[in-house]
């Protein structure tokens, strides 16, 4: 299902040479970045107290869940662009699927540059710490301002290259984001304080629908640091053996993270008492940078607030590779705009797409990290999370021979697990927001119309448009 035609051996290509090593490090990065470093002020906002974690148990199921969709649909159709290739296949290539395909791809050119931004936001505000006047309280900042710039182009420039140059890279990148968390952990779990990690309020756990919408609040913040696990499905043309690779790297990213964050999250708050930094401010405090001068003092606090710096570039880098892919793949198979398919004459790799997704990243970083947040993730549960949910229900019905090399555990319960979390998440963010994602998604119906109209391809003339 996943057939199109192999490019002649002088003809622009991509390359296989993503291994289990290369893409486990790909999605860690990306998982970890600097989401972990900068959301936990929100998280404990959300249910006012460390009662939160609830939350963040609730996004571990759903992320759980949703990678074991991820895996399956992965190693069956490991092309570029991920969830295109799953929409387009799973709801029928040349007709309700090329509308879900560009559906997805018209939100990403949002939702995707929105996730990278929200690693340039932390990174400027964690510089703040190092270099203060870097962001301000209120309002804009010119420094803030140009170190974003900065970010983003040194980002984009760094990944202009062949992919195998890339690997050894993101590797390197990975090392230092471990680094940095056994930092993070070692620190807190020696200097561990049980009272001020667990200082639940008399009301905490006052169930009512306010605290529904509060751990639906809490939820969103803990989806968004947990994702990235299935970053190596967008780059699935490059990677070797990926019926085995893809699979693996998701369940070993999901598992080794989780027990990463949990170990942050409980070293942050057995340290830095809750209440210093809730109602979370925005921009967000350096809570982490906080958690080091208590114990150790500025200079090894400045150093650390370095390690952070590199593993929030090393997560922008990783979600930079695996995004610039996906409008690429949709536009080389006639899915999406024609100039998105362009790959560089020399090294191979989707220049415009890179370019045009790392630009707008850089423009989306001027807006507020908790719009950023619940905008880049509301956008995508509707299309893409939702939809490959039932995707993969569809695809055992319709293609059962289909080789999967990785079959969901306990299917259908993932499949439904996810679909709940997903629209739980949905259900509870505020109306305004859910509103524009409506409207977002109808105005791409409208130009998907269009587009269809003009080009005479399905609904208006025949599935290969002749």
């Amino acid at each position: 299902m996943n057939g199109e035609a192999s490019p002649a051996k002088d003809q622009p290509h991509l390359l296989r040479r993503f291994g289990l090593l290369q893409a486990t490090a790909l999605n860690m990065s990306n998982m970890i970045g600097i989401g972990p470093f900068v959301t936990i002020p929100a998280l404990m906002t959300a249910l006012n107290g460390p009662q939160a974690m609830v939350g963040w148990v609730v996004a571990l199921a759903i992320a759980l869940a949703d990678g074991m969709i991820w895996s399956e649909l992965g190693a069956a159709m490991p092309g570029s662009g991920g969830s295109y290739v799953y929409l387009r296949d799973g709801y029928g290539r040349e007709t309700w699927g090329r509308l879900m395909a560009f559906l997805f791809i018209w939100q990403f050119i949002l939702s995707g540059p929105l996730e990278i931004a929200s690693g340039y936001i932390g990174f400027a505000q964690y510089l703040n710490y190092l270099w203060p006047g870097m962001t301000a309280d209120k309002g804009f900042s010119l420094k803030g301002a140009l170190v974003v710039v900065a970010t983003g182009v040194l980002c984009i420039f760094v990944l202009y290259r062949r992919i195998t140059s890339i690997g050894k890279i993101t590797v390197s990148l990975w090392i230092g984001t471990l680094l940095t968390v056994g930092v993070v952990i070692f620190t807190g779990a020696t200097h561990f304080n049980p009272k001020i990690a667990f200082d639940f309020g008399h009301d905490s756990f006052n169930f009512s629908f306010g605290f529904l919408m509060g751990l639906g609040a809490a939820a969103r913040v803990g989806v968004y640091d947990y994702l990235g696990y299935y970053d190596v499905c967008f780059i699935g043309d490059e990677v070797k053996e990926p019926g085995k690779v893809i699979p693996r790297s998701i369940i070993i990213s999901l598992i080794s993270v989780a027990a990463m964050y949990f170990g942050i999250n409980l070293a942050i708050i057995g340290v830095v008492p809750w209440r210093e930094f809730v109602p979370a401010a925005d921009p967000p405090a350096p809570v982490v940078s906080l958690m080091m001068e208590k114990i150790y003092g500025r200079g090894v606090a400045s150093v650390f607030t370095a390690m952070v710096l590199w593993t929030a570039f090393g997560s922008v880098f990783a979600l930079l590779l695996g995004y610039s892919r996906i409008p690429y793949a949709a536009a080389r198979d006639g899915y999406f705009f024609k100039p998105f398919a362009r790959l560089h004459p020399v090294k191979s790799f989707p220049h415009v797409s890179l370019v045009v997704i790392g630009v707008m990243a850089i423009l989306c970083s001027f807006l507020p990290l908790t719009t950023v947040i619940d905008a880049l993730l509301v956008t995508r549960i509707a299309v893409q999370f939702g939809g490959q949910a039932f995707a993969v229900m569809l695809l055992r019905e319709r293609a059962p021979n289909l080789d999967r090399p990785y079959r969901t555990w306990f299917y259908p319960f993932p499949a439904l697990v996810a679909l709940a979390g997903w629209y739980f998440l949905f259900a509870s963010a505020n109306l305004e927001l859910k509103n524009f994602t409506i409207g977002f998604l109808l105005l791409g119906a409208v130009v998907f119309l269009i587009w269809s109209k003009g080009t005479r391809r399905w609904p208006f003339g025949s599935p290969t448009g002749n």
